[in-house]
């Protein structure tokens, strides 16, 4: 038995989960920074200049939890769908359209499926044409085409379809090096016709009669403006058939291009080929039997037509998901440090409860406000509560407000002790820094609110604040890691994932 997975089912993943970030019953996605101590052989694996590759496996999904420093909300407009970027470029080779490339019908550039195929490409201005023609496999040779037209055009020695143009916000929020944003374009949509031919692919042969001819298609279209459905008009010159172009007289073109085809094929041996258009009246037929060698092949156009839904019809099966931290965004996003790691999670719960989040932006540290404060800790370095054994390390220190932000991870030293036991901070209990010696003690003796430099409030409760996020909670659907990047106040990250499905 032999099977495959098709284009339409990779299609119809990316969709729904496109969708599942604005439908009705949606999703939350949040979109995680973390990792803020360097990669160690000793702990995490790997190097801050090669980092470890993740493991699908549970444990990572705890850790990441545990490294999470800040997470933004993914919104509905932050995601689109998209394509790999191929860049028009003058004398390339592109491939053209064609309804059945496969492993035995192999594209121009050798690719067994036309969406892994160069069948379209982006200009400079960020137009998206479509090659409906190639020129049997010859390079462009022309000017960039800047063409809006919703119906076929020749540039350049192609055959191109103008499809959509990427806006000026998509680019600035969705374009990367590899991949670009999708969409249709309403007017060319409009004015595609299902199952129209639009484009041939044309066998010269030898020894044919010169002049021109037209002949009926025969498949499973109707007409679209005349009686006899679709129509080739082709030329021959030099006993043999022209190439498909857009000229009537000097090329074959469709003259005709009728409606509702999903098959269709074209005869020419032993066929009555008439020099006349109106095929109804038979007044003059060409005999095309002196001839050989000679083909017209029908290329059958996707559901809808050209132009129709390009996330369809150009294999849109990746999605792009934007997400920008800008400073120190609602006072969640630290910027008292680095971070190595990127992940996203869905649906995750608001801390101590069953309620999935809905904030914009979450702060994922623990963190507390102290008083009788001697020296000034440091990033990343050890803490530790005599007292209560408890075992951290520091992610920012806020001199100015006595807040010191930290976490407890599960592995090496921070956050358990020697007997690996995991213990929280707590109490009015002194808290030393292993490297700068600084000291201060959580004000436990009752609750505070304090406003920061964005006009935002934390509320302490005895001292001591939670992450706003549920560990562990949600499911972690993605996971990144890289190497270091510093944050700063007048700083944004620009972060960009794509999915392919």
């Amino acid at each position: 038995m032999t099977a495959i997975i098709t284009e339409k089912f990779r299609l119809h993943n990316a969709t729904q989960f496109y969708e599942s970030f604005s439908e009705t019953s949606k999703s939350v996605y949040y979109m995680l920074l973390g990792k803020a101590t360097p990669f160690t052989s000793a702990t995490s694996g790997g190097t801050d200049s090669s980092p470890p590759t993740p493991a699908d496996d549970i444990t990572s999904e705890f850790y990441t939890w545990d490294q999470t420093i800040a997470g933004k909300n993914i919104a509905s407009g932050d995601v689109t769908f998209a394509l790999p970027r191929r860049d028009w470029t003058n004398s390339t080779i592109y491939d053209m359209y064609e309804d059945n490339i496969s492993s035995s019908n192999l594209s121009s550039s050798g690719a067994a499926n036309i969406y892994d195929s160069t069948f379209f490409f982006r200009t400079s201005d960020n137009r998206i044409y479509k090659v409906l023609d190639n020129n049997s496999g010859a390079a462009y040779s022309g000017s960039e085409p800047t063409s809006e037209s919703t119906s076929p055009f020749a540039q350049g020695g192609y055959v191109l379809k103008y499809i959509y143009t990427i806006t000026a916000s998509e680019q600035t929020k969705f374009l990367t090096t590899d991949f670009m944003p999708v969409s249709t374009d309403s007017t060319v949509s409009a004015a595609a016709t299902d199952g129209k031919i639009e484009a041939v692919i044309v066998t010269a042969g030898s020894g044919y009669t010169d002049g021109t001819y037209y002949v009926a298609v025969d498949g499973d279209g109707t007409s679209a403006g005349t009686s006899s459905g679709a129509i080739i008009g082709f030329t021959v010159a030099s006993n043999t058939i022209a190439d498909f172009g857009l000229t009537s007289g000097t090329d074959t073109i469709v003259y005709a291009g009728g409606e509702g085809y999903t098959y269709g094929t074209v005869t020419l041996t032993d066929a009555t080929v008439f020099t006349d258009v109106t095929l109804e009246t038979a007044v003059s037929s060409g005999d095309m039997s002196n001839g050989s060698g000679g083909a017209i092949q029908i290329i059958i156009s996707p559901k809808g037509g050209h132009g129709n839904n390009a996330v369809n019809e150009l294999g849109g099966h990746y999605v792009i998901m934007n997400t920008l931290f800008i400073g120190a965004e609602r006072d969640d996003l630290l910027t008292g440090n680095d971070f190595r790691n990127i992940s996203i999670v869905t649906d995750p719960t608001t801390y101590g409860t069953s309620t999935v989040a809905s904030d914009s932006t979450i702060r994922q540290t623990y963190a507390t406000q102290l008083t009788g404060v001697s020296g000034t800790f440091t990033a990343d370095e050890k803490i530790t509560q005599a007292s209560t054994l408890a075992v951290g390390k520091v992610v920012e220190w806020d001199s100015t407000n006595s807040i010191l932000y930290y976490q407890q991870e599960r592995f090496s030293d921070y956050g358990t002790t020697s007997v690996g036991a995991y213990i929280a901070f707590s109490g009015a209990n002194v808290i030393t820094g292993a490297d700068s010696g600084a000291t201060g003690t959580p004000d436990a003796t009752s609750d505070s609110a304090v406003t920061l430099a964005n006009d935002f409030t934390i509320t302490f409760t005895d001292g001591y604040v939670t992450p706003e996020l549920e560990p562990d909670s949600g499911n972690i659907i993605y996971i990144e890691n890289r190497s270091p990047i510093s944050r700063a106040t007048d700083q944004t990250e620009d972060i960009k994932i794509v999915v392919e499905f």
